[in-house]
């Protein structure tokens, strides 16, 4: 047995003993958790805004140290330290031939892309635990430098940054352009990062939590509060103009300028419209098929009315979906590597197992600063 984090039921986790994984493929990999985080769409789980049922072990931000191999491993070893993308890919099918990895048809019959700890995406138990079986883990574990040195950057390779960065390629985004990124949640400050990274000309940043904007001014962005008025039109004044790209990296959870109540399409409109004509929106926020608490009856559905006229009228093009982590993942590597990038910047809080059920409820609410919590489940 060990001790992993258990989902209950809407606001409800529990730290409890679960089952250890075992090798189940001659291509597996167990490995002891060192580091894994809390993400913001396990909160949508948390919340009950999703199918979760109680039972689940959360967790698709993993790392740690090989433990255990499966007969079919060719290119790891024991003690290796691995970082895993949260996509679950077999890399066989034609999807993951292409490097479309989060949409692997063969990790999740019925449905294109599997992940570690998530509704829907396959039975593959997360890592907010001791233990993780790795599947397919010669295509999916990432070697990292052995030791501790940047585990809570190597942690972000997980998700959060190759997904920023999946949003500037959604949108099409090229070095010297403007951008707005709308949400600066970890994965809205890694987008605006990587604008920075990737030498764009001005990073616009829209929130309304101060914390976070003032980790978007840090980082070389012109933060933009929503609760101060129209971010369209502070955006347009401040560029002298619409911006060249534009990223969503809110979701389907998105809120109104009041700040408190929900509008599932008010960031799509206000990237359409403050995006110029043929330009380019990228959208890795998050948006469900099926949506039990949402505000209105179409959004239930996942049907969501935005300005498609406007859309065409202008000929903007959109991107979607969850990132392709293993495109991005080695490259980043080695940006922190060489100390050209340090994600962990986006860290608020480094905690033991035991301080999960904690975790969870004060990230949920956004209090003491709670905004990228890392687990450690093993300890330190």
């Amino acid at each position: 047995m060990m001790k992993a984090v258990h989902y209950e039921g809407p606001f409800k986790v529990s730290v409890r003993e679960v089952e250890m994984p075992k090798i189940e493929h001659p291509d597996d990999i167990i490995i002891k958790v060192t580091t894994a985080a809390i993400c913001g769409s396990d909160l949508h789980m948390y919340q009950g805004r999703t199918a979760a049922e109680p039972g689940l072990v959360f967790g698709h931000e993993n790392m740690g140290i090989v433990e255990e191999i499966g007969p079919g491993i060719t290119l790891l070893k024991k003690g290796d330290r691995v970082v895993m993308p949260f996509n679950v890919a077999d890399g066989r099918c034609r999807n993951c031939e292409e490097g479309k990895t989060a949409f692997c048809t063969g990790v999740n019959p019925g449905f294109a892309g599997g992940a570690y700890g998530y509704v829907a995406m396959g039975p593959y138990q997360g890592g907010q635990g001791q233990y993780l079986r790795v599947p397919f883990a010669d295509f999916n574990a990432l070697k990292l430098p052995p030791g501790r040195e940047h585990e809570a950057d190597f942690a972000m390779l997980a998700d959060i940054f190759p997904t920023g960065w999946h949003g500037l390629e959604l949108a099409g985004f090229q070095a010297g352009e403007s951008v707005a990124v709308f949400g600066a949640g970890p994965v809205g400050l890694m987008a605006a990062y990587s604008g920075i990274l990737r030498g764009a000309s001005r990073v616009f940043v829209v929130d309304q939590v101060k914390e976070r904007l003032d980790a978007a001014k840090k980082i070389g962005c012109i933060p933009i509060n929503f609760r101060d008025g129209d971010p369209v039109e502070a955006i347009i004044k401040q560029n002298d103009g619409m911006v060249d790209r534009a990223v969503d990296a809110v979701g389907y959870q998105a809120v109104d300028t009041s700040g408190k109540q929900e509008q599932p399409n008010v960031i799509l409109d206000q990237l359409i419209m403050v995006t110029r004509p043929t330009g380019g929106l990228g959208i890795p926020g998050l948006y469900v098929p099926s949506d039990p608490g949402a505000p209105d009856s179409q959004s239930a559905k996942g049907q969501i009315l935005i300005s498609f006229g406007k859309l065409f009228e202008k000929g903007l093009h959109l991107g979607t979906g969850q990132c392709n982590v293993k495109a991005y993942n080695r490259y980043l590597r080695d940006l922190i590597i060489s100390g050209r990038a340090k994600p962990s910047f986006v860290v608020s809080h480094e905690v033991g197992l035991e301080e999960a059920v904690e975790a969870y409820e004060k990230f949920d609410k956004r209090i003491d600063g709670y905004t990228k919590v890392l687990l450690h489940p093993n300890g330190w």
